[in-house]
This record gives structure tokens, C-alpha cells and sequence, in this order.
């Protein structure tokens, strides 16, 4: 071999096992070093970890471009080309990861539940294990701040808003039904059992820009993704009967509950404050079908709904019971799709259908209703980066009302609306660090029955001041078409409007939570008429207006204290509205200043049970005394209810439940009802509104079947 091939070959040789030295130093956001970030080639095996200065050093034989990773728990990874001949010392900062458990989160007016929750308030199974709520998820909500306890009515007020200012969703989907039907003054519950459901998030305000028609709060309910494995639960209650059943095949599964309810036996035993002539029957179920795709999951819930009952109500102005009789007839079905695209995209679709009907004979009278409302959703979320998520969508409403009301007499009035309302919206989520978050988007809605299209601005902002605490901000409008209370008779409205300005506090710790909120809401162009009730020949506008401002406080420990979970809540509220028939501004009848909460739950290891202690607290409510000169002037006297559960484990497979509520049998008065004609001292008599019994028991046996032989209701009781 020539001597110049010698040289040649020698040199190639040397120049494939030259060694590189990359160096480099890496430190925070704040400029601090970083020691133990492993620094390393993408695709080879050399590497080194930073030292206590956040230097590195180590050789490479690897040549020409490659990809230099640096990569530190909590930070977001490194990863920089370089050309290996060309690099020189260079300095690397590493931003926090926004994905930490840590991380700040949106939280102004949201409480959460359910075990993927950063900020869960509630755990799903509260819902019902609240003493006194009697498995309804109304109930077990009025125990947070925010909330009133509206005896007479029973459903969600929020924040000095009625109960229709609060929207209910069932896996993203609107239900336009969500309450039972029932007639005046007299409580009705929520249509959905918890048992279905893996959680909810319950916004007292400043949500999403996903969620519209809501005046003062959203309720989103989600269904459990897969069950654990097949099982069925069977229910034996002194207020009727309930099954449920879980099947599993590949790819799917199906759930059912279905429960018959019959007060008659219960009333025969416990005397009641109301005259049936029929009490409550009713018959329900709900079913889920789950199939999981390799990138998604389709759900198919549905529900329905039947009772019926007649009843003879005392009236003031009547020298005789009124009697009432109620059917109703309810039907929900829900499909929805939320899966993965691709490429960081993702999709949330849905359609719903809801019916509702109702056929009512007041004294002699008859009200024949029914409500077809639907629900058309599409949502599309792009995540461009850990720090950078954007959303967009639409949605779609039809709701078609009709009322036909007839009299002996002859009188005879139909009336009915046609609603159409298109939405859509975008929303940004942005992360500038792991403490500081920004959500901000638009909504914009139109409405065919009002003619009519607002935009809705929405913000929020979340600052993390320490390990454990953090800061919320949010700014919202919202707007709503008026119920059809009044569209029935009237058309020619504007929407009803609010702005939620939102600050909030949160402190969150292992097994302890320390929430302080407070708001301001300022109404516009709310509904007035200048009749008793809404009638056909009402004069109608929209002038009213109002405002809210107070203050929620939540705490809940389940760590200081063994065996022992608890939680208190406290809220004060002043709002004044000018609606409906008011004569002027003044504090709505359904309103107290004062919320008072404490629920207690404490498993008895030695009894295998947990005893459940739940008090309410509400001062006096406002009412209008004829008596008295100046409207609205009256106030009732406060609520109390002290309520108590026992659940006691049987064998692992068997409960059985005591609860009872309002132990003490508090006189509660949610208002009064005064007569229409002074009497001969020119002084107008009155009756209590109070509640249909002055306790209530309730008893239940609680049998689950399952594989492993170990689940039980225990989480549902």
C-alpha cells in the first residue's frame, strides 16, 4: 500500500472516533440553576446530568445535525438542533410545565367533583350521602355556598337568580327538562338519579363560553366512561322499589336503573300537611350505552319519566280545598361522541331530544302543555402546545311550546311559541406558567322567536400564589330568551341579560379545602307585566333590571380528624330586581341575606357504619304584607333542619339506611298567601306556605351483586 493510502485511511480512521465535548448550562425561568437535568443526544447514549451549578460537560463521537434534549421533572423539555462540529457553550432556560398537579387552575364560580378534578370540591358520591337530601342532587347541591334552600319550589337558585337562569347538561348535551313537574307550592326533585353519573361541575358563575341560555349558572352532569365490571343492584325503600344493572361485552357496555315510587303506604304511616287524594306515584328509569372506539367513546343515554298525583290544596280566597290534579309525561334522549382526530385535535358532538308533557286540572279547569325542545352540539379543540389550547363551536336549539287551557264555562285560550336559537363560540386557554392562566372567548347568539343576536364577551384569569393557594378572576355576560312563562303569551322581548364580575380565592391542600368568593351581577332588560300572575292579557316589556353582590365561604376537611369528613359553608347575598309585577326595586321573596351549611360524615368502624349530621341555616326570607304600605316589607321567620342518615354495612354486599330529615321538626314558613278582599276591620287574612310534612323517614334495604363479591352502595347512599 502507497504511503499516501496510509496517511488517508489513518486520518478517516481518526476522524470517525473523534470525540466532541458539548458544554452548557442550564437554568429557570428566574435565571436559578437547575441541578440533575439530564442533558443527553437525542437517539444515542450520550448524555450527562446537570451539577449542583447547572453546568453540564460530556464527549459525543455523533457528527453533523442532531437534536440536543434537556429534559427536568415539572419543566417542559428542551429540544434544540445543533450542528455537533459548529456548537459552543451556550446557556439553556427551562420553562415550568403548566401540566403539574400544582398548576394553577380556572376556578372563579366552579365547584368540581369527580376523581380527575384538580379543584374537586364534592366527590360524586356526596351527592348522595348528604343526610337530608334523600338522594337528590338538588338537595345535596343547596348545602354549597351560593345556593338558596326555596322549600316551596325545590329546584337550583343561584346567586339571587331564579331557578330557570340555572342550565342542566348531561355529557355536554342541554336538558331542557330537568325537574320534576309539580304544582304550586310544592317541592319538586330533580329528574336524574346519581347513580349513573361519575361527577359533576356546578358553576355559580363566570363559566365557559361554551355554555349559553343561562342567566346565573350551569350544572354539567357526566356519566361514568366504563364500569369496573358487571354487576346488579337491587333497592327495597319504604317510598317504593329500585333496580339497576351493569353488562360488559368487548368494546361495550350497557347500565340501567328503574325505580317505581309510591308515597301512599309511607303517608298512611306518617301524617302529612297536605290532603292527598292521591299521593305521588311515579315510574322511571335511565340507561347508558357505551362503546369505546380506538380513539373515542360513543354514549346513548336516555330517561323517562311518569307521574302522576291529586291533591287538595287550602286556598285563602276559597271557602273550600282546591283540588289539583297532575299527570306528567317525560322523555330524554342524549347521544354524544368525544374522541381524538389526530394531530392534537379533538372533537365533542351531540344531539338531544327532550319531551315534556303535562296535563293539569285546577279546580275544574284544565292545562294541557307540552314542550319539544332538541339540542344540536359540535366542538372542536385544537392543543397547539402545553401553554396555547383553542376551542370553538356551535350550537343549536329548537324548543316548540304549546298550552291549551279550557274552563267549564266554555272559555277556552291556546298559546305556544317556536323557538330557534343559533350560537357559536371560541375560546382560548392560555398558560403563560404553571401560576399564571388566562381563559378568554366569545360567544354570540341569535334568536329566532325574539329576532334578535348578542354577543358575550367572556375572561378569566388564575394566579398562583403559593404552593397550596391561588387567585381567580372572571368577566362574563350572559344572556337568556325569556321562559315560557311569558313567550307563550308574548313575543316582542329583548333578551334578558347579567354581568358576572368574579374574585376568588382557593386554598387547597391534601384532604383540605378553603374557598372565599365574591361577585357582583348587574341585570338588565328583565321581564315585567302588570298582572297578578302572567296572564294573556298582560302587558308585557322589558325594563326591569336588578343587581347581586355578596359573599360564598367554603371549608371542608377530612384529614384533621379521623374517620370524620366534613364541610361548612356560609354565604351572604344582597340583590334587589325590578321585575315581574314588583312596584319597585326590592329583594325577590325567594331570597334569604344568610346561608348557613354544616354536613358531617363519620364511619363507626366498630358498627361498620357511617352516621351523616347535615344543618341548614337560613335567615328570613322577604314577602308582600297588604297589611303594610310599603311593598315587600315583610320577612318570614328563619329555617332550620336538622338532618341525620345512617348506613349500616350488613355484610359487604349488603346496606341498610335510615335517614331522617328534619329531626326537630322545625315550623319552616317559606312565605305567605294573602286574600284578595280586606275583611270587615279592613285587614287582609293570610296563610302559611310550609312544607308538606314537618319530617321526614325514610328506610331502605340495599343489595349489590357483582363479581367480586366487594362492591356495595355504600358510595350511593
Amino acid at each position: 500500500m502507497k504511503p499516501t493510502v496510509i496517511i488517508l485511511f489513518l486520518l478517516t480512521a481518526l476522524n470517525l472516533n473523534a470525540q466532541h465535548v458539548l458544554k452548557g448550562h442550564v437554568t429557570d425561568h428566574k435565571g436559578e440553576p437547575l441541578p440533575g437535568a439530564n442533558v443527553y443526544l437525542e437517539g444515542t447514549y450520550d448524555g450527562a446530568i446537570t451539577d449542583a451549578k447547572g453546568d453540564f460537560s460530556f464527549e459525543t463521537t455523533a457528527t453533523g445535525e442532531q437534536v440536543l434534549a434537556i429534559t427536568f421533572l415539572s419543566f417542559e423539555d428542551v429540544m434544540q438542533k445543533i450542528t455537533v462540529e459548529n456548537y459552543t457553550s451556550q446557556n439553556f432556560k427551562m420553562r415550568e410545565s403548566v401540566n403539574t398537579l400544582d398548576a394553577v387552575v380556572i376556578s372563579a364560580g366552579t365547584f368540581s367533583a369527580g376523581d380527575n378534578s384538580k379543584i374537586t370540591a364534592l366527590k360524586p358520591l356526596d351527592i348522595v350521602t348528604t343526610a337530608g337530601s334523600a338522594g337528590n342532587i338538588i338537595a345535596a347541591l343547596q348545602t354549597l355556598p351560593g345556593t338558596q334552600t326555596v322549600g316551596e319550589d325545590g329546584r337550583l337558585f343561584v346567586r339571587g337568580g331564579e331557578a330557570n337562569e340555572t342550565q342542566t347538561y348531561v355529557d355536554g348535551i342541554r336538558v331542557a327538562q330537568p325537574y320534576g313537574s309539580t304544582t304550586n307550592n310544592l317541592p319538586t326533585r330533580g329528574r336524574f338519579s346519581p347513580f349513573l353519573f361519575k361527577g359533576m361541575s356546578f358553576s355559580t358563575g363566570g363559566y365557559s363560553a361554551e355554555y349559553g341560555e343561562a342567566l346565573s349558572s350551569v350544572l354539567l352532569l357526566n356519566t361514568i366512561e366504563e364500569p369496573d365490571q358487571e354487576q346488579t343492584n337491587i333497592s327495597l325503600m319504604t317510598v317504593g322499589l329500585g333496580l339497576g344493572n351493569t353488562q360488559k361485552w368487548g368494546k361495550n357496555s350497557l347500565s340501567f336503573n328503574m325505580a317505581y315510587i309510591n308515597l301512599q303506604p309511607y303517608q298512611w304511616i306518617i301524617p302529612q300537611n297536605i290532603d292527598w287524594n292521591k299521593p305521588v306515584q311515579s315510574l322511571s328509569g335511565e340507561t347508558v350505552y357505551r362503546h369505546k372506539f380506538n380513539s373515542g367513546m360513543l354514549k346513548i343515554y336516555a330517561a323517562f319519566d311518569y307521574s302522576d298525583f291529586d291533591i287538595n290544596q287550602e286556598d285563602i280566597n276559597e271557602p273550600n280545598p282546591v283540588r289539583v290534579a297532575l299527570t306528567n309525561n317525560n322523555f330524554y334522549l342524549n347521544t354524544s361522541y368525544k374522541g381524538s382526530l389526530g394531530n392534537y385535535w379533538t372533537i365533542q358532538t351531540g344531539l338531544s331530544y327532550g319531551y315534556g308533557h303535562n296535563d293539569i286540572r285546577p279546580a275544574g279547569n284544565k292545562v294541557d302543555n307540552a314542550e319539544n325542545s332538541s339540542h344540536m352540539k359540535l366542538k372542536l379543540s385544537k392543543k397547539f402546545s402545553n401553554r396555547f389550547q383553542l376551542s370553538f363551536g356551535a350550537d343549536y336549539f329548537l324548543t316548540d311550546f304549546t298550552e291549551d287551557y279550557s274552563e267549564p264555562t266554555g272559555f277556552v285560550y291556546n298559546s305556544g311559541y317556536n323557538n330557534s336559537i343559533a350560537a357559536t363560540y371560541a375560546e382560548a386557554d392560555i398558560f403563560f406558567s404553571k401560576k399564571l392562566a388566562l381563559k378568554a372567548g366569545v360567544r354570540g347568539s341569535y334568536s329566532d322567536v325574539l329576532g334578535k343576536s348578542v354577543p358575550e364577551p367572556r375572561v378569566s384569569l388564575a394566579y398562583k400564589a403559593g404552593k397550596k393557594g391561588q387567585f381567580s378572576l372572571a368577566y362574563g355576560d350572559f344572556h337568556q330568551t325569556p321562559n315560557a312563562d311569558y313567550l307563550k303569551y308574548y313575543k316582542n322581548f329583548e333578551y334578558e341579560k347579567t354581568s358576572h364580575y368574579i374574585f376568588n380565592y382557593m386554598y387547597n391542600a391534601d384532604g383540605k379545602m378553603f374557598r372565599a368568593e365574591t361577585y357582583y351581577k348587574d341585570y338588565a332588560s328583565l321581564v315585567k307585566y302588570d298582572t297578578e300572575t302572567p296572564m294573556y292579557n298582560s302587558l308585557y316589556n322589558s325594563n326591569g333590571s336588578g343587581y347581586a353582590q355578596g359573599l360564598d365561604l367554603f371549608w371542608r376537611d377530612s384529614k384533621s380528624i379521623k374517620n370524620l369528613d366534613y364541610w361548612v359553608s356560609y354565604s351572604f347575598i344582597d340583590t334587589e330586581r325590578d321585575y315581574r309585577n314588583y312596584e319597585y326595586k326590592v329583594t325577590p321573596s325567594y331570597v334569604a341575606k344568610h346561608n348557613f351549611s354544616v354536613v358531617t360524615k363519620y364511619w363507626v368502624n366498630s358498627l361498620r357504619s357511617q352516621l351523616g349530621v347535615t344543618y341548614s341555616f337560613n335567615s328570613g326570607r322577604p314577602y308582600d304584607n297588604p297589611n303594610d304600605t310599603e311593598f315587600m316589607s315583610g320577612l318570614t321567620k328563619s329555617y332550620n333542619n336538622l338532618s341525620v342518615s345512617w348506613a349500616w354495612l350488613l355484610s359487604q354486599q349488603k346496606i341498610l339506611y335510615f335517614s331522617v330529615s328534619n329531626v326537630m321538626g322545625s315550623k319552616n314558613v317559606f312565605g305567605y298567601d294573602y286574600a284578595n278582599n280586606p275583611d270587615v276591620n279592613g285587614q287582609f287574612a293570610r296563610q302559611a306556605v310550609v312544607q308538606p310534612a314537618d319530617r321526614f323517614f325514610f328506610v331502605g334495604f340495599f343489595w349489590t351483586i357483582s363479581d367480586d363479591k366487594k362492591s356495595n352502595q355504600l358510595d350511593n347512599l
